[in-house]
């Protein structure tokens, strides 16, 4: 009986029990952890599909089974279950994923005996950042309500400056900070929170080469408003602060109305929209989302009950941004303050948005000058979102609106200057019809006929052709997670896919092949050594209890991948002899060819003599004749 060499694999987070990681892939709906992130609809039966969280598409081809309990994406080729899935997009190791999913899901999390779960020092730099902003958020809302001249002063700020109700204070967890030092840095240094952590949070300042001390840590935010931002998954990664009379004359950024957090390891300023992981709930078909420029107008919005309103950090919106919302609704209506500064946002929206595969429009108020959203909102209440869609553009209204407000008074020159510059638009949109529909619209708006408006779309759509052609295609690189490639395809593949689907052939598959004609040079290899090991000494687990087998990212997600789907083999014994046979052929007949070739040219090989050369091309001959039988049991 041949021996599968093999090696024990690295204990699977060895401090938390596997029976508890099973128990919670059983408790767990796959589905429940990935619609925080990705906008699920049916798919047939009961799987699922949305947009992929890991690679940027506008047609849905990212796959989940909650029955399996994996997810697969046939355009990027990523797979996994639901701890791969925490851990890939909240970019948290092991046991922080898995303390994570129970966090949420209300599952106690269980450590063999002695571990006592992991150290502070062992959890990630990003893990603590979250928790270091989730205790400043609940510091700075227990100021905002507490006694005292502080608390005093931004309750009265909120509900007669601004004009909001306590309920909306307490559901978004406003808050306050104080003029002087209010013992946060305090509270943080007793948590026990590592030096790095303290150092990169973003809510203090802290000399290069000081060590972090309850002197050194300075607040970055006294005297203002606290307003947490959260990201998609509604946890607290930063803050806008609004100045107020509090605000002390020696802040670095005394005369800015609003600051916000640094850039840190959980946060970029780009990468989230204010109120996303609320309206994201809310959003769906004929409830477009709503984006304003500030986090008080989309707070405004919901105070109203317009639950759809977002808000980017500031007027900069980023393609980063809008490939995140897509993933959830493609409506949009942008809702800009009607001032320059506005106006000038929603053009730079306006492409980016048409290139993501948004459905836009913008809103108005008929017949005024200047709205502000807030005040509008807070004087008017709900009812006014209807004049507002009323007198809607479009996407082409606008940009004709913005690049030629008088046509009817225009020369030809600038119709044509205002017509490229719609046409460079148009060409962003991602779909022909699409298209169709723009050119017809901006036809109409500028007062062109549609067939001079067609022919420079199409000399400016050949040239991009001819500009893109020129440029040189990217190369993917092999093992980066895209999808199977037909040299992927190999053998071991093959007999991989049926170990894991058809059990029974594992057994006798094991004693069947012989370890060296498996090639171990790539993952499916090294895994179908692996587990035929396990099937010849007994210990073969199930497929569904493999975690301690797998040893790295790219095996998990390939047994993921080939679990994912059950494979239509009519007769799996047919298919594990038809392998066999591959590998069988792959290891004998290189060297029938270097035999053949060593008669052919007078048996010269420096080790064998003619006779040694004759007996063993004959008994590979054989072998390669010899028919290949796997019985397998009932």
């Amino acid at each position: 009986m041949k021996v599968h060499s093999f090696r024990i694999a690295a204990p699977f987070m060895p401090a938390i029990k596997p029976t508890c990681v099973r128990d919670l892939k059983l408790r767990v709906n796959l589905g429940d952890v990935v619609s925080r992130v990705v906008t699920l609809r049916k798919a047939g039966g009961t799987r699922l599909k949305g947009l992929c969280p890991f690679h940027q598409e506008k047609t849905p081809s990212f796959h989940v089974d909650p029955d399996k309990g994996f997810y697969k994406c046939f355009g990027c080729g990523k797979a996994g279950d639901l701890i791969t899935f925490v851990r890939e997009t909240e970019q948290l190791g092991f046991t922080e994923a898995v303390e994570a999913i129970g966090q949420r899901f209300g599952i106690v999390i269980e450590y063999e005996e002695g571990s006592g779960g992991p150290s502070r020092e062992e959890r990630s730099l990003r893990q603590e950042i979250y928790e270091i902003h989730e205790l400043a958020a609940d510091h700075y809302h227990q100021a905002f309500k507490a006694a005292g001249a502080t608390g005093d002063y931004m309750r009265d700020y909120w509900t007669t400056r601004r004009r909001f109700a306590p309920e909306l204070a307490e559901e978004f967890k406003i808050g306050a900070a104080a003029p002087a030092d209010d013992g946060l840095g305090a509270l943080l240094l007793r948590r026990k929170f590592s030096e790095e952590a303290l150092r990169q949070c973003g809510l203090f300042f802290l000399r290069e080469g000081t060590l972090p001390t309850l002197g050194s840590l300075k607040p970055r935010f006294r005297g203002r408003l606290m307003v947490p931002i959260r990201d998609h998954q509604g946890r607290v990664v930063a803050f806008t602060a609004r100045q107020t009379d509090l605000t002390p004359a020696d802040d670095p950024a005394r005369e800015a109305k609003y600051v916000n957090s640094p850039e840190t390891p959980v946060f970029t300023k780009g990468n989230l929209l204010f109120n996303l992981d609320r309206a994201r709930s809310h959003a769906g078909e004929g409830r477009p989302f709503v984006l304003v420029e500030g986090q008080l107008d989309a707070l405004r919005c919901w105070s109203v009950g317009l639950k759809t309103a977002i808000a980017p950090q500031g007027t900069s919106i980023t393609e980063t941004q809008l490939v995140l919302l897509r993933r959830y609704h493609t409506q949009v209506e942008c809702f800009f303050d009607s001032d320059s500064a506005g106006q000038k946002a929603a053009l730079r929206f306006l492409p980016m948005a048409l290139k993501a595969g948004l459905e836009v429009r913008f809103l108005r108020l008929a017949g005024a000058e200047k709205v502000d959203p807030d005040l509008l909102f807070l004087e008017r209440g709900l009812p006014v979102y209807e004049e507002l869609k009323q007198g809607a553009l479009s996407a082409m209204a606008f940009a004709c609106r913005s690049t030629l407000p008088e046509p009817e008074f225009a020369g030809p020159e600038q119709k044509s200057r205002a017509a490229q510059a719609v046409l460079e638009l148009i060409l962003a949109a991602e779909s022909e019809v699409t298209r169709a529909g723009f050119l017809a619209e901006t036809a109409r708006h500028l007062g062109l006929p549609l067939s001079a408006l067609q022919r420079d779309y199409q000399a400016l759509s050949a040239r991009a052709s001819r500009q893109q052609a020129h440029r040189p295609e990217p190369v993917g690189e092999p093992g980066k997670g895209g999808p199977p490639t037909p040299a992927g395809i190999t053998p071991e593949l093959h007999l991989l896919l049926l170990c894991l689907h058809f059990e029974s052939v594992g057994q006798p598959l094991s004693h069947a092949l012989p370890h060296d004609w498996i090639d171990t040079g790539h993952t499916a290899g090294r895994l179908l050594n692996r587990l035929l090991s396990e099937f010849e000494q007994g210990n073969w687990p199930g497929r569904d209890h493999l975690d301690g087998l797998l040893e790295t990212p790219e095996e998990k997600s390939l047994v993921a991948s080939l679990l994912f789907d059950t494979p239509n083999f009519d007769d799996p014994q047919k298919v594990a002899q038809e392998g066999l046979r591959q590998l069988r052929a792959r290891a004998l007949e290189p060297r029938l060819r270097q035999i053949e070739l060593a008669l052919a040219t007078n048996g010269a090989d420096s080790k064998s003599d003619p006779i040694s050369l004759l007996k063993e091309r004959s008994e590979i001959q054989r072998l390669l004749r010899q028919p290949i039988s796997l019985p397998l049991p009932n």
